[in-house]
């Protein structure tokens, strides 16, 4: 009966907006629970703390932690982050980046075939507060109506090994904009 979501943010310390939009979303379904019915959802606000101390991208411990994951890391942060994946077995997992290189809202799919169907309400949502990413090639990825259906390995996802396979959606806006744009749209 219940949907059980794991949304993150602060993956890389300097993009705070992600981490802001979830804060103000935790306080949103304070106030109207009922928002969030049939979902368990889990918030992980602040993935990297070194990272977001330091204002940077990266673990402390050097890597980027969003090309980490699945390939036996030594990082704490992922580790710990791999053992609640494992452990929660989540029906889906949303994750709220800014890329530096776009001037639009975008987002990667993965896992459950029905993904992109939920990522483009999604979109066309957020594109009320900024514009969607219509490029044909968005970092380097084919894209198609500012959807990625490819991405880079190691980044925060499922086992390979669940089944079945959650949906898996990563949210990017662009750094550029005002923060509280970023915030709204996320």
């Amino acid at each position: 009966p219940w949907l059980r979501i794991g949304v993150f943010s602060g993956i890389h310390g300097d993009e705070p907006s992600g981490i802001h939009a979830l804060v103000a979303l935790i306080h949103e379904l304070h106030e109207n629970p009922e928002l969030a019915r049939g979902l368990e959802v889990h918030f992980y606000p602040v993935c990297n703390p070194s990272g977001y101390v330091d204002g940077t991208r990266w673990l402390r411990g050097g890597p980027d932690m969003n090309r980490e994951f699945w390939k036996n890391s030594a990082e704490p942060e992922v580790r710990i982050l791999e053992g609640d994946l494992e452990r929660l077995h989540f029906d889906g997992l949303v994750s709220l980046h800014s890329d530096d290189t776009s001037d639009g809202i975008y987002g990667y799919v993965g896992g459950d075939v029905l993904t992109k169907h939920l990522l483009e309400p999604a979109l066309r949502a957020a594109s009320t507060h900024l514009p969607r990413n219509t490029s044909g090639v968005i970092d380097g990825w084919n894209a198609d109506r500012s959807i990625i259906e490819e991405g880079y390995a190691g980044v925060l996802s499922a086992n390979p090994l669940q089944q079945p396979k959650p949906f898996e959606i990563v949210f990017e806006t662009p750094a550029c904009a005002p923060e509280p744009l970023q915030i709204a749209a996320h």
